[in-house]
């Protein structure tokens, strides 16, 4: 039996003739030209003017945490339905990560319920494109400049993805991306920061290089961190950016034949589809889908269905409040009730639309 892939990596001949002039060059650690080159094109793709390239994309929020001086016995806006590292990343500078629930239309922050949240050491917000669905950043960008916040986007999941026909990561202080393997573009492991801000971004440099003076080497004015890119990662990076086109293409692609197979069902009430708002171009990261009530069987039983037939599913995250670290009985009903009921289909770039035809047939069979 084939096996039908949540999601795979798109690699070619470009992305190994990079590495191969890498290896060979002997600039394989953190130094030589991939690193420069990858920074440079993917802050001119998101029409920003430093990219700060790292090692992935926890330590990419990380950084731009540090670097804005969040610290010890501040607090942080941030959405409980996203990957956790949303919150570690808020919890290791010592500041306090303060949930909010999802928007019920489109599964990001809700941004009508912030300010209700905030207090006097609310010092930042940092939105989460969910599944490469933009937030609405216009409102969340008025209640920052309100409050003097500042924002950091977490556009781990997002590539290209517009808010109004501008890309994310291009509206808060600090964009933030991952280049994780399962990303739309990879690098292996790998992340980026992405700011308009010329001081800042000298101070990520500086700070994801063990806080080196870039003038006076081996001498450390701060505690920084080694959360360098390597070239070769780079290499890589560089070539697939090259191709982000044609990858948002292909996931918008494979969205509509998910939406047009899964089309009855939805209809008749058993699933509701990924949701893309009028503002909003999404990259369908992940293309995911809710199992109604109607459907007539859990989420998890439909995902063992479906991995007996070679099809490869995923839970939507939990939400972070759940969990232990985070735990403390707060209760967030939307973000809740979309983990719940969310499920995560085949979404690589590789998939043919026949591979999607028997995802949904298999779902259809199973429905009530």
């Amino acid at each position: 039996m084939k096996m039908i892939p949540i999601a795979e990596p798109w690699l070619g001949e470009e992305e190994l003739t990079n590495v191969t002039e890498a290896v060979k060059s002997g600039w394989i650690s953190s130094k030589g030209r991939f690193i420069l080159d990858f920074e440079k094109e993917f802050a001119r793709y998101c029409r920003v003017r430093h990219g700060v390239a790292t090692a992935n994309g926890t330590v990419a929020l990380h950084l731009a945490l540090v670097a804005l001086g969040i610290g010890r016995g501040d607090e942080v806006i941030v959405p409980t339905l996203s990957f956790i590292a949303t919150a570690n990343a808020v919890t290791y500078t010592g500041a306090k990560p303060v949930f909010i629930d999802s928007h019920p239309d489109y599964w990001c922050i809700d941004h009508q319920k912030i300010q209700q949240s905030m207090t006097p050491r609310t010092k930042a917000i940092i939105p989460v494109h969910l599944y490469g669905h933009p937030c609405d950043m216009d409102a969340i960008m008025d209640i920052a400049r309100q409050h003097n916040l500042y924002v950091i986007e977490d556009a781990a999941e997002a590539h290209g993805a517009k808010y109004k026909d501008k890309t994310v990561g291009s509206f808060g202080h600090v964009g933030c991306f991952s280049f994780y393997g399962n990303k739309i573009i990879t690098t292996g492991e790998g992340g980026l920061c992405l700011t308009n801000d010329d001081q800042l971004a000298e101070k990520m440099r500086t700070l994801r290089d063990h806080g080196m003076d870039p003038n006076k080497r081996y001498w450390h004015d701060m505690v920084g961190f080694n959360y360098r890119m390597t070239n070769m990662q780079a290499a890589v990076g560089l070539a697939q950016s090259k191709k982000l086109d044609k990858f948002i293409e292909k996931k918008r692609e494979i969205a509509g034949w998910y939406a047009e197979g899964l089309k009855d069902l939805a209809e008749r009430g058993f699933v509701k589809l990924h949701p893309e708002m009028p503002w909003a171009e999404s990259v369908y990261w992940m293309y995911s889908i809710l199992i109604e009530d109607s459907f007539g069987m859990q989420k998890d039983e439909l995902m063992l269905r479906l991995a007996e037939g070679g099809m490869e599913t995923r839970s939507v995250f939990y939400p972070i409040h759940i969990m232990p670290p985070y735990e403390a009985g707060e209760k967030f009903p939307v973000a809740e009730g979309i983990s719940r009921r969310g499920l995560s289909l085949p979404s690589g770039v590789k998939l043919t639309r026949s591979e999607i035809e028997q995802v949904c047939e298999r779902i259809a069979v199973n429905a009530k």
